[in-house]
């Protein structure tokens, strides 16, 4: 897709337990009219997923991903929004590219399914979102170790991104994503994001993904996800100013008239 300016990637959740809004469009037809909100507040693109991913969740079936996702992108598909699937199974990735996503957003990088890369590599026209992972939700924060956290993850990224290439995935399919909250402590998200500069510097497109997340509740004082917006349109403002590829985002219609201010007053 053309890139302009940074796009807004509106989150879907098909799944009962998510951090930010685990059940609220669970259902099929639920899941169809958040979508069709989305659309009509100017998502750029919809990112479908069907497993929590927040700390401490546990995996479910591949069986039960399939039976969450496939029937919302077979649906969405006709209407002409690029969509992307959650995902870090190679066969979820693979199904929902024949059902119409156009973008594998895996927060494993390709580390959770050694088959991934055949996947991303087999269909070019496909972008692939390549996140900093260190270890499932179960466990992951128990990996928040760094003496310089910028250093190390763009250092694992530039590694995990040239392991992809080598294994037939094409540069140009690339989007990668620091990983806001994996296996970070607030400390380590704050640094990140004080230096998107330094991770820019390895050449790919930028996804971040910070909305509503606890470090910015914990700066704020807000214990309830949604309180979290206004902290979580501010750091669209600021990758939006710094140019970044897209922002993940719950809300989309704020985010979308904020974008459009910044390239205004560019």
């Amino acid at each position: 897709m053309s890139h302009e300016r940074t796009l807004v990637m509106g989150i879907l959740n098909v799944t009962p337990d998510s951090f930010a809004d685990g059940g609220r469009h669970f259902s099929f037809q639920q899941a169809l009219n958040r979508a069709q909100e989305m659309i009509d507040e100017g998502v750029d693109i919809i990112d479908i997923g069907g497993e929590s991913t927040r700390p401490g969740a546990l995996r479910i079936s591949e069986d039960e991903e399939l039976t969450r996702v496939i029937p919302v992108i077979t649906e969405l598909a006709p209407l002409g929004v690029t969509l992307s699937i959650d995902t870090t199974r190679a066969a979820v990735a693979r199904a929902a590219i024949a059902a119409g996503a156009h973008i594998v957003n895996d927060v494993s990088g390709g580390l959770a399914d050694k088959d991934m890369s055949r996947v991303i590599a087999a269909a070019p026209q496909i972008q692939y979102v390549v996140m900093h992972w260190r270890g499932e939700s179960a466990k992951m924060q128990e990996l928040a170790h760094y003496e310089d956290v910028v250093s190390e993850v763009k250092s694992e990224l530039d590694e995990r991104t040239e392991t992809l290439m080598s294994e037939g995935v094409q540069a140009e399919q690339i989007i990668i994503d620091p990983g806001l909250g994996f296996a970070k402590l607030p400390i380590h998200n704050w640094e990140l994001l004080r230096n998107i500069g330094r991770l820019q510097l390895l050449g790919f497109p930028l996804l971040i993904g910070a909305s509503r997340k606890r470090f910015l509740g914990d700066l704020i004082g807000a214990e309830r996800t949604d309180d979290r917006e206004a902290a979580t349109l501010a750091i669209t403002v600021a990758m939006a100013e710094l140019g970044v590829w897209g922002v993940r985002t719950h809300g989309v219609k704020a985010h979308r008239d904020a974008i459009a201010v910044i390239e205004e007053l560019r």
